[in-house]
C-alpha cells in the first residue's frame, strides 16, 4: 500500500470499481503510464476484464470480498457512479479512495445534486422535490407543465422519467413512477428549458488541489441517449468560460480527487443552467482520446495516482459518434475513413440502446 501523499510508482495497482467500458478505457490509459489495474464488478466477461491485469467478479455489497480487493491494490477509483456509497465508505476504511464517497452521495441523488449546484452559485432549471402525489400536485402549481418527473436516484439514459404535459396527468405520472413493492419513489419535478444547446464540461482535481478543465463539448441526444459530441462547441467564449468555472468550482467544493463531468443547458440568452453531474469519465469526453494531449482517462489515472495534472490541450476538431446497438455491425465506411478512430468495447451482444463503442472523426483544428 502507498501513503496518501506519495505518488504511485510505475508497477503499482489501481483498483477500479465497475468493470464496464469506462473501466476498460481507464485500464488501457493506466497501462500506458506503467500501472496495473484490478477491476471489481458484478458482471462476468466484462469489457474491463478483457484488458485489466486482474479482476474480481462479486457484488458491490460483499464486504469480505471488498476488503480483499482493497488489500490487493494501492488506490481505488471508480468508473460507475451507481456503486453503493456505503461500499465506497467501507473501502475508505481499508484503502485510499479517489474520488470520495461524498461525491457519489451527491451525484446519486438529483435533489442533493441540484441543492449542491445552488450552494456553489450555479443556476439550474426550475425544480421541486417530490415524495408523494400531494407533493407532485403542489410542484405542478409552481412549475407549470410541460415538465418531467424523474426518479431522484439511479435514473440514466432516459430511464425513470415521465413527461407531464398537463396537471391532469399528475396521478397517472405518479403511478407510473411507483416501484413494484409499492414504496413511493423519491423523485424530482423539473421544468422544461428552452435551450439553444446542451453542453458538458469535464473537470479534474489532483491530490494537491490543482484543478483543470477540458473545454465544453456540444452534445446531441437521441431517445435520451447521447448520440454525438462535438468540439469545439458552437457557444460564445464567455459561455465556455462560465461553464468551465462552474465545473472547477464544483470539483473543488466536493473535495473530489478525480474527474467530475457536469452536464449543462445553454439558454437562448446565453445563460448556463446545470443539469446533472457524474464523478467519473463521461461519454461526452470520449473525444479527448483522439483530440490531443492528456485524455480524460489518463487524467483520472493521474489524479488517482497522485501525479501532476497537465492543462488539456486540444489539437483537433472532433465529432464523437456513439455506436448504439446494431450500429456496431455497420463499420465499413468508418474503417475506410482515415479521419475515423474506432473504439469498440468488447461487448458480445448488440442490443437496442446498448453502447457498443464510439467513433471519433478527427479534423485539423479550426479555432
Amino acid at each position: 500500500m502507498t501513503t496518501k501523499d506519495a505518488a504511485l510508482p510505475p508497477g503499482a495497482t489501481i483498483g477500479i470499481l465497475g468493470n464496464g467500458q469506462l473501466g476498460r478505457m481507464l485500464s488501457l490509459a493506466a497501462a500506458r503510464l506503467g500501472y496495473r489495474t484490478h477491476v471489481y464488478g458484478p458482471d462476468k466477461d466484462s469489457p474491463a476484464e478483457q484488458v485489466a491485469t486482474a479482476s474480481t467478479v462479486a457484488a458491490y455489497e460483499d464486504q469480505a470480498t471488498l476488503a480483499a480487493f482493497a488489500k490487493a491494490v494501492d488506490v481505488v477509483t471508480f468508473e460507475f457512479e451507481n456503486v453503493p456509497a456505503s461500499s465506497v465508505k467501507f473501502l475508505m476504511e481499508h484503502a485510499i479512495v479517489r474520488p470520495n464517497a461524498r461525491a457519489l452521495e451527491v451525484a446519486q441523488d438529483r435533489a442533493k445534486e441540484k441543492t449542491f449546484f445552488a450552494a456553489i452559485g450555479a443556476a439550474t432549471p426550475p425544480w421541486r422535490p417530490v415524495d408523494s402525489l400531494e407533493d407532485l400536485v403542489r410542484a405542478l402549481a409552481d412549475i407549470p407543465p410541460p415538465a418531467v418527473l424523474k426518479t431522484a436516484r439511479f435514473g440514466y439514459d432516459g430511464k425513470g422519467q415521465v413527461k407531464i404535459k398537463s396537471a391532469d396527468e399528475a396521478a397517472a405520472a405518479w403511478k407510473a413512477m411507483g416501484t413494484p413493492n409499492g414504496i413511493a419513489p423519491h423523485a424530482v419535478l423539473e421544468g422544461f428549458v428552452d435551450f439553444s444547446c446542451e453542453i458538458s464540461v469535464i473537470a479534474a482535481r489532483g491530490a494537491d488541489g490543482t484543478t483543470v478543465a477540458f473545454e465544453p463539448t456540444e452534445n446531441v441526444h437521441k431517445n435520451h441517449i447521447l448520440a454525438t459530441s462535438i468540439v469545439p462547441a458552437a457557444i460564445k467564449p464567455e459561455v465556455a468560460r462560465r461553464a468551465a468555472e462552474i465545473a472547477q468550482k464544483a470539483v473543488t467544493a466536493l473535495d473530489l480527487v478525480g474527474l467530475l463531468a457536469v452536464e449543462m443547458f445553454v439558454t437562448k440568452d446565453n445563460h448556463v443552467l446545470c443539469n446533472e453531474m457524474a464523478p467519473r469519465p463521461h461519454n461526452s469526453g470520449h473525444w479527448t482520446m483522439d483530440g490531443g494531449g492528456c485524455d480524460q482517462f489518463e487524467m483520472l489515472v493521474r489524479a488517482a495516482a497522485g501525479l501532476p495534472l497537465p492543462q488539456p490541450a486540444r489539437i483537433a476538431d472532433v465529432t464523437m459518434l456513439n455506436l448504439i446497438g446494431d450500429d456496431v455491425n455497420h463499420l465499413n465506411a468508418f474503417h475506410a475513413d482515415p479521419a475515423a478512430r474506432i473504439h469498440l468495447y468488447g461487448k458480445a451482444e448488440a442490443r437496442p440502446g446498448r453502447k457498443m463503442g464510439h467513433v471519433n472523426l478527427v479534423k485539423p483544428r479550426s479555432r
